[in-house]
């Protein structure tokens, strides 16, 4: 038996043992773990536990539950922070399961006798697709992580640059004014300029207005925004509007005459 060549396995489901058997002994002899199942129920249980299972090779057609269910119910364990490839095994090339399958999210489909050779080039291809997207992932994941120490680092040499200018002294009256009044339990956490950003929303200022008065970029106001939509659990500009403003104010009346 060769080596194993990846470390991505392959989950193979049948409600026939002997098929199940004959897959697994032929992958494995070309590198691929398997992990055998012989019902949906098993796979699911199986794919649980098993971090490692990113090919999923099944039955369309089995007892209880057929193939479509097994990949929905893998795909909500799966959720955003897992991924796999679905490939269908039938007896029954019917077009109607075919299209039923393709939509349900499997990527490619073989009908029974399989030709072993050719499962296994679309195995592989699969494989490839799949590591290509993890990749992806990781380095979209990355770069988020560094936007938000980024953020955090901005949002530090702020506050530092406010604590050496002397904080009042160089503070408008509006500003003034505006601190005097009590804020909600909700936005004691932001930072400062998330703060500011937030009372300038509050006005019902555009974007590009808040980046001209701050002497920011239009996307460092977005990403500000979006942190303080986050930290606060609100849904919307709106709703952050009508926390910061009284209800007195013109800016409240707009937002609440529709």
């Amino acid at each position: 038996m060769n080596k194993p060549s990846s470390e991505v396995k392959v989950l193979v489901v049948d409600d026939q043992p002997l098929i199940v058997e004959q897959l697994c002994e032929y992958l494995e002899s070309q590198g691929h773990v398997c992990v055998p199942a012989h019902s949906t129920a098993q796979a699911i249980e199986r794919y649980s536990a098993d971090q490692k299972i990113g090919l999923v090779l099944c039955d369309l057609h089995m007892p209880e539950r057929d193939g479509i269910e097994l990949v929905h119910a893998l795909k909500e364990l799966a959720g955003n922070k897992r991924m796999f490839e679905a490939i269908m095994l039938t007896g029954r090339a019917d077009k109607q399961d075919v299209i039923r399958a393709l939509r349900a999210g499997f990527v490619d489909y073989y009908q029974k006798p399989v030709d072993f050779n050719e499962l296994l080039e679309g195995l592989r291809r699969q494989e490839k697709a799949l590591l290509e997207r993890q990749r992806n992932m990781k380095d979209l994941g990355g770069l988020n992580q560094r936007l938000q120490d980024l953020a955090e680092s901005v949002d530090e040499l702020y506050h530092d640059l406010e604590k050496a200018r002397g904080q009042g002294v160089h503070r408008r009256a509006s500003d003034v004014e505006e601190s005097e009044n009590e804020l909600p339990a909700v936005f004691e956490k932001l930072s400062p300029r998330q703060l500011e950003v937030a009372r300038l929303v509050s006005k019902g200022k555009t974007n590009y207005q808040i980046a001209c008065e701050l002497g920011i970029t239009e996307n460092t106001v977005k990403l500000y925004v979006s942190q303080v939509l986050r930290l606060t659990h609100m849904h919307n500009r709106t709703q952050l509007a009508l926390a910061l403003t009284p209800s007195s104010s013109p800016v409240h009346q707009r937002f609440t005459a529709h």
